[in-house]
């Protein structure tokens, strides 16, 4: 039974028989479910934690925002005490 793997740039899961494979010199292997995830990670040398539209990127802003609201909350019972 073939395997669901998952981009290894952008985070989407890729279905069997879809995408790139990528091998390393090393051995280490990425999947990639588009040339714009090959494009931005191998050539272009990006990081998904800096594009946008990565899930990468939707986690961490996720976890910026609520740190920022739980330091707003606090600045708040303070003032208020």
């Amino acid at each position: 039974m073939p395997t669901k793997h998952v981009c290894a740039f952008c985070g989407k899961e890729i279905e069997p028989g879809t995408g790139k494979m990528y091998v390393t010199r090393t051995g280490t292997v990425y999947y990639f479910c588009s040339s714009k995830c090959y494009k931005n990670m191998i050539e272009l040398h990006r990081i998904p934690r800096k594009v946008r539209w990565t899930a990468a990127y939707r986690k961490e802003k996720e976890v910026r925002l609520h740190l920022i609201q739980r330091r707003e909350n606090e600045a708040k019972d303070i003032g208020t005490s």
